[in-house]
């Protein structure tokens, strides 16, 4: 990941915390502040598809995050002081999760839309949509996943031995 081309271009970052079964990314955030990049991570508003991208300080912050229903940690909803990435500069990158992917850049989310719907507010943003790359295991792809009008596949899989 870190040495992928895109992720060396990139100024803002979106990515997300990793739950036990997915890609770890604690590594890569830790390498976007070593590089100066600027780090974003989901927001989800639960009861809705509502998500937004807030800024951390560092790579310590994480541990300062609530833990949610979901077991996800993020800030919490009376954190008005974090910077919401398309209030700035928009976002230049955003690492996605997934639960299953096929070659044409097709993803199976955990089916709230959150992504979809934050891609498609980033469309509106003066910086247009950012470049997306979906991390995963060589077992999360598939020959097709199931897809709607609605979703909008990544720019690019990375897992091992893609």
């Amino acid at each position: 990941v870190i040495c992928h081309p895109k992720y060396k271009e990139s100024k803002r970052i979106a990515i997300f915390l990793s739950m036990p079964d997915e890609v770890q990314t604690e590594e890569i955030i830790k390498d976007i502040f070593k590089q100066g990049k600027e780090c974003f991570i989901p927001r989800y508003k639960p009861q809705s598809n509502h998500m937004d991208m807030l800024k951390l300080s560092s790579a310590e912050d994480i541990s300062s995050l609530a833990l949610t229903s979901w077991n996800i940690l993020q800030p919490s909803d009376d954190d008005n002081t974090r910077e919401e990435a398309l209030d700035g500069g928009g976002l230049d990158l955003i690492f996605m999760p997934g639960l299953g992917f096929d070659k044409k850049g097709n993803r199976l989310g955990r089916g709230k839309g959150y992504y979809d719907t934050y891609l498609e507010r980033c469309m509106k943003h003066p910086s247009g949509k950012p470049y997306t790359i979906a991390l995963a295991f060589r077992e999360q792809i598939c020959e097709s996943v199931p897809v709607t009008e609605n979703d909008i596949p990544v720019n690019e899989i990375l897992y091992e031995d893609c």
